[in-house]
């Protein structure tokens, strides 16, 4: 026999005979006992060993501080060569400032340029500071063209010129075409790079043209097929390439029905497309139609995240900045949710002043009148994050925002007459008044439905008015129940209680 190959399989280890050329495999099985080898490598395969652990420890960061402290060169090349450039990438994040500058001046002719793409914005500014426009250069000229886009689009103007003309005419040109589309569109998130054959082309041709052509994609996982004009027609995986005769066309094993995304489309929206329909890769082309390039599903999980961290960031009203921002720009980009917040507050206190006299008479409503007002901002803030979700992942439309909004008050209605069960009885026991339990119980059913509403129709008025919900929503769903609480509960306790 030419060849043997080994494969595990649920508990059967499977020897796969063929003779010296691929072909004509065939394949003899053999149980294991089952608490013998095969349970020892599934226990190897579940319980990975210390040293096949992925990302970045504490205990580097340290070594690699030490050895930069101590100016031990030798030591940190030791520590860095074997990282991959997504860790080598969350160890420079890691970072002090000043050691990060030592980083950058002992590694830089070494540093893979996928760390350039892997590194947060804030933190890539200070690395690229530090190198001249020329190694710059040299790094994006090897990068995808997405990466290189990434890499460079938040520059000024004048690195932006600086690093393309340092760089090769083709790799200049491919970069300057994605910076040509808008920002956070499917032109800027696209490669360049990508294969497209005729459909009268044989599965054989297709094969030969990818071993012979040296410029091809470095990852591709799919084959585009065109007409004449460049416009797609299909799309072929390549295990299905793979899989099939040599002889037949590739016409007659595509998928002829391609989802195609233009240019001009918002990155959002490409990312719904891609998790949607469970493509690999997304077919993008220009106004005439024309494939221009691809959007591959990393990038499209890149998109993902990067959305939810930002509904997350504005939601909590704390702009887009995380850890790595500066101390100036953290303090602005707050300072304006706290002003806006503020506004509310003295809202809400206008509202509290007009029932003075009514506090007055009695102490208790000062006491209680806080939890109306919490309450109702508990319940609208889970709403909206529900609402603001949904609409992100089109799960919530204009199809069904009636009866989403009809469960939203029922819940609100439902939630509001348990609390004001609890609370009213809570109340009661607390000041020796059953209308003052009453009252709050009143209050807080009116505030829990009031909240519910508010939690879900402001999203869903900002997204009718093409502003996205999250920037703003929190701010007037916690205006309305703090104004609507007080008001409900003061105001009923100056009709029944004064």
């Amino acid at each position: 026999m030419g060849g043997c190959l080994l494969c595990f399989r649920q508990g059967q280890l499977f020897t796969m005979l063929g003779p010296s050329r691929w072909s004509g495999w065939q394949c003899k099985g053999f149980l294991m006992p089952e608490n013998e080898t095969s349970q020892s490598m599934v226990d190897e395969e579940t319980h990975p060993t210390e040293t096949d652990r992925y990302g970045i420890a504490p205990d580097l960061v340290n070594a690699v501080s030490d050895a930069l402290r101590d100016g031990q060169d030798d030591v940190l090349h030791d520590i860095v060569a074997d990282l991959r450039p997504a860790d080598q990438a969350d160890l420079i994040e890691q970072l002090t400032s000043k050691n990060l500058r030592r980083f950058v001046a002992a590694l830089r002719y070494e540093l893979d340029p996928e760390v350039l793409s892997e590194l947060e914005e804030v933190v890539r500014d200070e690395v690229i500071e530090q190198l001249e426009p020329e190694e710059i250069a040299a790094a994006v000229s090897e990068l995808d063209t997405d990466d290189a886009v990434y890499v460079v689009e938040d520059l000024d103007e004048t690195e932006q010129q600086e690093i393309l003309a340092a760089m090769p005419h083709e790799e200049r040109f491919e970069l300057e075409a994605g910076l040509s589309y808008p920002e956070d569109s499917a032109g800027r998130l696209m490669q360049q790079d990508f294969i497209a054959v005729p459909a009268f082309w044989t599965v054989g041709q297709t094969i030969d043209y990818m071993r012979e052509d040296d410029d091809l994609p470095d990852d591709f996982y799919e084959i585009f097929v065109v007409d004449t004009a460049m416009k797609p027609v299909g799309t072929v995986a390549l295990n299905r390439i793979m899989r099939t005769k040599r002889e037949v066309p590739i016409g007659d094993i595509m998928d002829d029905q391609p989802i195609l995304v233009n240019a001009q489309m918002d990155q959002e929206e490409v990312a719904f497309i891609v998790r949607q329909y469970d493509l690999v890769s997304a077919l993008v082309v220009d106004d005439n139609n024309r494939l221009i390039g691809s959007v591959m599903v990393d990038d499209v999980l890149d998109v993902i995240q990067e959305e939810a961290e930002e509904d997350i960031m504005l939601l909590g009203g704390v702009g887009e900045g995380g850890i790595h921002e500066s101390t100036f720009k953290t303090t602005r980009d707050r300072f304006v949710w706290l002003f806006a917040n503020l506004g509310t507050a003295i809202l809400a206190s206008i509202v509290i002043d007009q029932f003075g006299g009514t506090i007055e008479q009695m102490v208790a409503l000062a006491v209680l009148m806080p939890i109306v007002a919490s309450m109702g901002g508990n319940a609208g803030t889970q709403t909206l994050t529900i609402a603001v979700r949904a609409l992100g992942t089109k799960e919530l439309t204009t199809s069904n925002a009636l009866r989403t909004i009809s469960r939203e008050v029922v819940v609100g209605l439902i939630n509001g007459v348990l609390f004001a069960v609890l609370m009213g009885v809570v109340a009661a026991l607390w000041f020796g008044s059953n209308l003052l339990g009453a009252v709050i119980g009143a209050a807080m059913i009116i505030n829990m439905i009031v909240a519910a509403l508010a939690g879900i129709l402001i999203p869903l008025g900002l997204a009718r008015a093409n502003i996205d919900p999250a920037v703003a929503s929190s701010v007037f769903v916690t205006t309305i129940t703090d104004v609507v609480g007080f008001f409900a509960f003061l105001g009923l306790a100056a009709m029944v209680l004064v």
